[in-house]
C-alpha cells in the first residue's frame, strides 16, 4: 500500500539568510533516501516546505515496505569455503552463521569463475526496508548533512544536550494517518505543530498527511511553501510599488521570505530631505539594516516612500507602518551624519592614515599597497597605445586616493560602499571627474558579469589594484584550493582577464605579474611564484571561455600555447574553429600529434636541419613547403589574422602526409636520422603558430 508521507520538524527561528538551502536540502535529503531504499512509484512527487520556523517535506506514493529484491551475494573462494572432498571448512560455516544464514545453506551455494578461480555465491532474497525505519534512517542522515551555517548547542528540559541549527521542539512522521514511531533531536514523532505566532492559537492537530499545507494556511495563518511565500511577497511589492521602479534584489527577497509565515506588504515614507545623502548609503540602510525594499522613479532617482514586508495582516497597520518609519528615521538620519561629517576631511588628508590599517601583515599597510599601485599604475599606463593614452598624473592621483574612504565613518558602516562613496567624496573635494570615476570603478569587476571600468584611467588603476592582491596574497597566504579562497584570488585573476580580453588591451599578462611582483621585496614574493600564477590565470580562462560558450577542445588548442596576450585569444579561438572546418584539419591535427609523441621520445638538441642529409624526395618536399610557408605565416600573425595563418597551414597538408607515407624516421643513420627530427620540429613549430592543433585530433 501507498499513501502521503509528511515530515515536519519544528523550531525556534531558523536564519532567514540560510532558510531556502536549508528547506532544499531536508527535503532532497529525506526523498533521495527513501527513493534509494526503494519506498517510492514513479508517480511520487516531493514538495518541501521551509517557514522560519519548520522545516517539512510531503511525499505522494510512498510504500510503507519496500519490495523484496534478489541479491547475489560473494561469500569465500571456492578453495577455502570448500576442503578437498566438497565439505564446507570452518571458515565458510563461521562466515554463514555471521550472515545469519542455515548451516545448511551451504548446499545451495552457486560455485562460480570469478577471476582467476572460483568463488561461492549465495543467492537469496533481500528484504524490503520498512518504511518506519526507511523514515528513522532518512531524517538521521538527512539532519547530520544538512548545510547549517552554525550550529547551536542546547539543553533538552531532560537535561540532555543537543547540537542542531536552533532548539527543535515537534516532530511530525505521518504516513497516510499512520504515526511512524521515530525520533530526532530527542523528539518522538506526534500529530500536532504550530502556526503563526499571533494570528493562530494553540496546537494544530494534523490527521491526515495531505491536509498538512492547507491546515496550516487556514487555521494556522502560515504559508508552508517557500517558492509561495516569496511569490506572495513579491506580487505585494509590485501592486505597492505601482509605477515606481521596485529595489528587490535576490538575496533580500529570500532572507525577507525566511524572516515571515504571513507576509502582508506596506508602505512607508522618509523626509525627503534625506534624499540628499548618496543613495548608495540609503538603500543600504534600508535592505542591510530594516529588510525595507526602496523605490525609485522612471529616471533611476530614489523616492523617499519604500516598502515593507510584515509578518502580521491588519486591518489598521497604521502602528506598524509608523513604528518602522520611526527606526528608519533613525537609521537614515546616522547615514546622514556619516556623510557630512566624512566630508568635513578631504580624502587625500585621508590617505595618510591607511598607514595604521594593516593589508595583511606580510605586505604591510593600505598606505603601502596604495603607493605600490601609484607605481603599478604608471608603468601599465606607459604601455597603453596612444589612443587608450592616460594622464600619468591622474594615474598617479587616482591609485593614491584609491583606498582614502577605507577610512571613512561611512565606509566602516557600509563596507560594501567602499568606492562609491569615495567617488562622490572626490567630486565634493573637487577631484577631476575621471579621477572619481576611477576610484569606483577600480573595484569593477565585483562579481561574475559585473561591468567593466569604461575609461582607460579606470582600467589602469583597476589592474594596478587587482594585479597586487594577486601576486601579494598568492605569496603571503598561498593558492586557493578547492572551495577555499578567502582573498577572492580567482575573481581577481578573472578580473584582470576579462579587462584584458573584452576591452583588447595590448599588455602582456607575463609582463604585468612580473611589474607587479617588482614592487615587492624579493623575499616577500620570489619570481619563482610566477609560473604557477600564470598557469592559475589561465586556467581561469579556461574555465571562463568555455561557460561563455567556446568550443572546449579550441580553448584546450589556444591556451596549450600559454598564450601571455591575453587580448589575442579571441583572434586565435574563430581562427582554429574556422580551422575545424577545413577538410585537412583533422589530417594535419593527427599528423602533428604523431610528431608530439615522437618527438616526446627525443632530446631537444636545437639542431638545424641540414638539405644536403636529405635522402628522400618525400622529406626534400616538405622542408620546401615549410620554408615558404613559415614566413608567410607568421606575416599573417604579425597582422593579428590568425585565420588567414592558419588556412596557408593546411596547405602542408599533403606534404606531411607524403613524408609520413615514404620517410622512415628513425633511419639506421644517426645523422640522417637527427635531421629527421630536426625537420619534423621545424614542423612543429610552424602548424603551433595559433595554437596546438595535436589538440584538435579526434
Amino acid at each position: 500500500m501507498s499513501a502521503t508521507l509528511l515530515i515536519e520538524l519544528f523550531t525556534e527561528e531558523l536564519p532567514p539568510k540560510a532558510l531556502k538551502r536549508l528547506g532544499e536540502a531536508f527535503a532532497a535529503g529525506i526523498t533521495g533516501t527513501l527513493s534509494g531504499l526503494g519506498l517510492l512509484e514513479p508517480a511520487s512527487v516531493s514538495t518541501g516546505y521551509a517557514t522560519p520556523r519548520r522545516l517539512a517535506v510531503l511525499v505522494t506514493h510512498v510504500l510503507a515496505r519496500a519490495a523484496d529484491t534478489p541479491m547475489r551475494l560473494k561469500l569465500l573462494p571456492a578453495s577455502v569455503g570448500l576442503d578437498a572432498a566438497g565439505a564446507p571448512t570452518a571458515a565458510l560455516l563461521k562466515k554463514l552463521a555471521a550472515l545469519k544464514l542455515d548451516a545448511d545453506t551451504w548446499k545451495t551455494l552457486e560455485r562460480a569463475p570469478d577471476g582467476k578461480g572460483e568463488a561461492l555465491f549465495h543467492n537469496g532474497t533481500r528484504a524490503g526496508a520498512a518504511l518506519a525505519e526507511a523514515v528513522q534512517q532518512a531524517l538521521d542522515e538527512t539532519l547530520a548533512r544538512l548545510p547549517i551555517p552554525k550550529v547551536m548547542r542546547y539543553q533538552r528540559p531532560d537535561g540532555t544536550d543537543v547540537n542542531f541549527v536552533r532548539p527543535a521542539h515537534r516532530l511530525i512522521a505521518l504516513h497516510g494517518g499512520t504515526l511512524l514511531p521515530v525520533t530526532a533531536l530527542g523528539l518522538t514523532a506526534g500529530y500536532q505543530t504550530l502556526g503563526h505566532r499571533q494570528m493562530s492559537s494553540g496546537p494544530i492537530s494534523i490527521a491526515t498527511a495531505f491536509e498538512y499545507p492547507h491546515r496550516l494556511t487556514v487555521l494556522g495563518k502560515v504559508v508552508a511553501s517557500f517558492a509561495e511565500r516569496r511569490d506572495r511577497i513579491v506580487q505585494g511589492l509590485a501592486a505597492k510599488a505601482g509605477a515606481d521602479t521596485l529595489i528587490a534584489p535576490d538575496a533580500l527577497l529570500d532572507e525577507v521570505t525566511g524572516l515571515v509565515e504571513w507576509p502582508v506588504v506596506y508602505e512607508g515614507r522618509f523626509d525627503p530631505s534625506f534624499l540628499d545623502v548618496p543613495q548608495e548609503c540609503l538603500i543600504l540602510t534600508m535592505q542591510q539594516n530594516q529588510k525595507y525594499f526602496a523605490l525609485a522613479d522612471a529616471r533611476g532617482r530614489l523616492r523617499n516612500r519604500f516598502l515593507l514586508v510584515s509578518n502580521l495582516e491588519t486591518t489598521d497597520p497604521s502602528a506598524i507602518i509608523a513604528g518602522n518609519e520611526r527606526v528608519l528615521r533613525a537609521r537614515l538620519a546616522d547615514a546622514k551624519f556619516f556623510f557630512d561629517q566624512d566630508r568635513r576631511t578631504p580624502l587625500a588628508e585621508r590617505v595618510a592614515r591607511l598607514g595604521s590599517v594593516v593589508h595583511h601583515n606580510k605586505l604591510g599597510s593600505q598606505l603601502d599597497r596604495v603607493q605600490r599601485m601609484q607605481k603599478l599604475a604608471l608603468a601599465i599606463g606607459e604601455r597603453l597605445p596612444p589612443e587608450l593614452a592616460v594622464d600619468p598624473r591622474q594615474a598617479e592621483r587616482a591609485a593614491w586616493l584609491a583606498k582614502a574612504d577605507l577610512v571613512t565613518d561611512m565606509v566602516g558602516e557600509f563596507p560594501e560602499l567602499q568606492g562609491i562613496i569615495g567617488e562622490y567624496y572626490a567630486r565634493h573635494d573637487g577631484e577631476a571627474d575621471v579621477v572619481a570615476r576611477a576610484i569606483e570603478q577600480h573595484y569593477h569587476p565585483r562579481f561574475a558579469n559585473d561591468t567593466l571600468p569604461d575609461s582607460p584611467l579606470s582600467l589602469v588603476v583597476s589592474l594596478a589594484d587587482k594585479l597586487d592582491t594577486l601576486v601579494g596574497l598568492w605569496a603571503a597566504a598561498g593558492a586557493p584550493t578547492g572551495d577555499r579562497d578567502p582573498f577572492a584570488l580567482r575573481r581577481q585573476a578573472l578580473g584582470i582577464l576579462r579587462m584584458l580580453y573584452e576591452r583588447e588591451l595590448p599588455l602582456d599578462l607575463a609582463e604585468l605579474l612580473q611589474r607587479a611582483r617588482v614592487q615587492f621585496a624579493d623575499e616577500a614574493v620570489p619570481a619563482s611564484l610566477l609560473p604557477d600564477l600564470l598557469r592559475f590565470c589561465l586556467d581561469r580562462l579556461a574555465n571562463w571561455l568555455r561557460e561563455r560558450g567556446h568550443d572546449a577542445q579550441d580553448v584546450d588548442a589556444v591556451l596549450a600555447l600559454a598564450p601571455t596576450r591575453i587580448d589575442q585569444v579571441p583572434g586565435r579561438l574563430a581562427a582554429v574553429a574556422a580551422f575545424r572546418g577545413l577538410p585537412e584539419a583533422q589530417s594535419l591535427a593527427a599528423a602533428n600529434k604523431r610528431v608530439r609523441n615522437i618527438l616526446k621520445k627525443e632530446p631537444a638538441t636545437g639542431a638545424a636541419v641540414d638539405p644536403l642529409l636529405f635522402a628522400e624526395d618525400a622529406e626534400r618536399a616538405l622542408h620546401a613547403e615549410l620554408s615558404g610557408l613559415e614566413p608567410q605565416a607568421l606575416a599573417c600573425i604579425a597582422r593579428g589574422d590568425y585565420a588567414a595563418a592558419l588556412t596557408r597551414l593546411a596547405a602542408v597538408r599533403g606534404a606531411v602526409d607524403r613524408f609520413f607515407d615514404e620517410v622512415m624516421v628513425m633511419a639506421d643513420d644517426p645523422r640522417v636520422r637527427a635531421n629527421r627530427i630536426a625537420l619534423l620540429r621545424a614542423l612543429e613549430r610552424v602548424l603551433n603558430q595559433v595554437a596546438d592543433i595535436s589538440r584538435l585530433a579526434a
